[in-house]
């Protein structure tokens, strides 16, 4: 269907913008009663106005010249309101008469007047700043929070959208993702130097220690039940021309030597082969922060092992295991995380309720995000009313704005009767006295 021109010049599609409801069918009615009461009220003033000329013009008394200029000062505050009331939303008679039909003619300018006018007083950042103050919304806020039912209320729909959330997302699409975000944030991150740090603070702390007496414990132990295999090892590296009896004893004395070693270090806590791995940890704690060439290794080592299959492959499947267990804690009204989140709605909201402070800090941030919002946002919400104004068929809209107040216009119609004749009467009563 092609777009029709309207009376303002623009076009739009037939009822795209408006659309005339049963109710504005009602209120049309009510108009069409009020308009015939107004003409009912001319025609009356009309009628009085003949027979008052024709009873004065037939010698009747004084009456009849107050009752003719009243009637006919009637009439003429009748017809120039009729006059003004059909000119909003038509021509009257169908003449090209200046300045009128306004609403159809002038709709456009309208919706921008209306929207500069609510931008101006209704979309200031002083205006939203005052009404949000005097409406306290933290307080209403924790009060809510506060009462039975509605941090449940509030659990049960957080976990409802996030349960939504994760059925529109694609699996595969979010291990990309993560994937990505992990492996540019670890590539981009250097772990020589913090590495460096902490394994400084751990070696000066002796927290170390404790691992160096797990390995010499386990080394200890594992000489003991693998003393044969121990032996054979040594005796296989030894020269073939040497007899077998003493390539056994060379073994015997091999395992013995190590046997003895490692439990000297196990029972010796200042044995030098102690201090020899504190101060080869300490040094290499420096090396990882001041060493150019040991930062360059170990940041190469972590690139390469960033790069291995098997560890993007792990990245991307972490993923799958944080989205079922989020769904199963969202799933289940009696699990910790739905527990944790509607304590801590509850008690935010108690303290939300009673924290005059806390109660302005978020009025504050609610007053700055609304004034962000109004000064970032202002032209395209006033440009939203004027382009659905502009958008709107012009008969149409004055269709619809004629059936919302035409009935109220009617009463100006009725008051211009009335007035006019009373005015009327005054001006012939004045006009008689100051003559008489």
């Amino acid at each position: 269907m092609g777009a029709r021109r309207s009376a303002s010049g623009g076009t739009g599609l037939p009822g795209a913008g408006v659309s005339f409801t049963a109710a504005d069918a009602e209120k049309t009615k009510g108009v069409r009663r009020m308009k015939r009461i107004a003409t009912g009220l001319l025609a009356f003033a009309t009628l009085v106005f003949a027979l008052a000329t024709w009873a004065k013009a037939a010698g009747a008394g004084a009456w009849a010249g107050y009752l003719a200029a009243a009637a006919e000062a009637g009439m003429v505050g009748a017809l120039a309101d009729w006059f003004a009331v059909t000119a909003l939303f038509r021509r009257p008679f169908g003449l090209p008469i200046p300045h009128t039909a306004i609403i159809p003619t002038k709709k456009d300018a309208f919706g921008r007047s209306l929207g500069d006018f609510v931008g101006d007083n209704f979309l200031s950042a002083t205006v939203v700043r005052e009404r949000l103050a005097r409406i306290g919304i933290a307080r209403r806020l924790g009060e809510w929070l506060a009462s039975p039912g509605s941090a449940e209320r509030v659990t049960t729909e957080a976990a409802a959208a996030l349960r939504g959330v994760l059925a529109v997302l694609r699996d595969e699409d979010v291990q990309a993702v993560v994937g990505e975000a992990v492996t540019r944030r670890a590539a981009a991150t250097s772990v020589a130097e913090p590495a460096g740090r902490l394994l400084g603070k751990v070696v000066a702390d002796g927290g170390h220690r404790g691992v160096v007496d797990l390995v010499t414990v386990r080394a200890h132990d594992w000489l003991e039940t693998n003393h044969e295999d121990v032996v054979r090892r040594v005796t296989q590296k030894t020269p073939g021309w040497t007899p077998r009896f003493i390539d056994h004893q060379v073994g015997e004395r091999v395992y013995k030597e190590l046997l003895r070693f490692v439990t000297d270090i196990r029972d010796d806590p200042q044995h030098a082969a102690r201090g020899a791995v504190d101060k080869f940890l300490a040094d290499f704690a420096t090396e990882l922060q001041q060493d150019p060439a040991t930062i360059a290794r170990v940041e190469r080592a972590k690139n390469d092992l960033l790069e291995r299959t098997e560890v993007q492959e792990l990245i991307a499947s972490s993923w799958s295991a944080v989205r079922t267990l989020v769904v199963t804690a969202a799933e289940d009204e009696q699990s910790e995380l739905r527990r944790r989140i509607r304590d801590g709605l509850r008690t935010f909201g108690q303290r939300l309720a009673t924290d005059p402070k806390l109660q302005a800090k978020t009025d504050g941030w609610l007053q700055d995000a609304a004034q962000y919002v109004v000064e970032t946002y202002r032209s395209e919400i006033t440009a939203l009313i004027s382009d659905t104004v502009a958008g709107w068929d012009a008969d149409d809209a004055s269709r619809k704005i004629e059936a919302n107040v035409g009935r109220d216009l009617q009463f100006i119609r009725i008051n211009g009767t009335v007035v006019g004749a009373l005015a009327g009467l005054l001006i012939h009563t004045v006009a008689v006295a100051l003559g008489g």
